[in-house]
């Protein structure tokens, strides 16, 4: 009959002794515990790597955001500059642009006023009745210039000087009032009329109802610095005296 042989399980022991050598303690393992203890062991070190992977990997993650979030700030920058750069070519083309309508639009108006001035010329040579001429002789200052809220011309004369029509046509009123001693009113006969108004008496050259030739004598001046007041109406409405007068001067 064959001896049985008796398996002896396999373990460690772990002997702790005092520094002082009075005591000591003894701890026994057994080899599954030691496996488990080796396995558990290694899972922690899996774990503590996989950690610590994961930490760089945010890490890099972390900084490559940072980079990212730096160039788009740069980005940012230079978008606002591109801006303010392109703010100001705006505002000196929109001044250039102002600058050339302004222009444009003086060389339209002279161009008008040109063109006016011509026709104006051409018509008083052709229509004698055109109140184109200057209402005096005498070479007296301009005192005020027409505007819409006193709508004639306001000139200064001197004695012996003369009142003349400016245009040919018919006399229709010698009158005075509280402000003008001498009004006197003239149809051209062509949608024109013009009024002679002074400020101080003066000599009456002509009558009422009288035809007058452009150039005619209709006052003389007898007081020194005598105001006329001149206006000029066209269908009834007052218009700027220079508009006409300045065909001929």
């Amino acid at each position: 009959m064959k001896r049985q042989r008796h398996k002896h399980k396999e373990s460690f022991s772990i002997l702790l002794i005092s520094n002082t050598g009075r005591s000591g303690r003894q701890f026994h393992f057994s080899l599954l515990t030691f496996r488990l203890f080796l396995a558990f062991l290694f899972l922690i070190c899996i774990a503590l790597g996989c950690l610590s992977s994961l930490f760089l990997t945010q890490r890099r993650s972390l900084t490559a955001l940072k980079e990212q979030l730096n160039r788009q700030e740069q980005m940012v920058l230079q978008l606002e500059e591109e801006k303010a750069a392109l703010d100001t070519e705006r505002q000196a083309l929109t001044a250039e642009n102002e600058t050339l309508h302004q222009a444009i639009s003086a060389s339209v108006q002279a161009k008008e006023q040109e063109e006016a001035l011509a026709e104006t010329e051409s018509r008083a040579e052709q229509d004698p009745s055109f109140p184109s001429r200057y209402p005096s002789t005498d070479t007296g200052m301009l005192l005020t210039a027409y505007s819409e809220e006193q709508p004639y011309l306001s000139l200064n004369t001197h004695t012996e000087g003369k009142v003349i029509a400016a245009g040919s046509g018919t006399i229709t009123a010698i009158k005075s009032d509280e402000t003008y001693p001498v009004i006197i009113e003239m149809d051209h006969g062509n949608g024109y009329q013009t009024r002679y108004m002074c400020h101080q008496e003066a000599e009456l050259n002509i009558q009422e109802g009288a035809q007058a030739n452009g150039g005619d004598a209709l006052l003389t001046i007898t007081t020194d610095n005598t105001q006329l007041d001149y206006q000029v109406l066209h269908e009834g409405s007052p218009i700027d005296p220079l508009m006409v007068l300045d065909a001929k001067g």
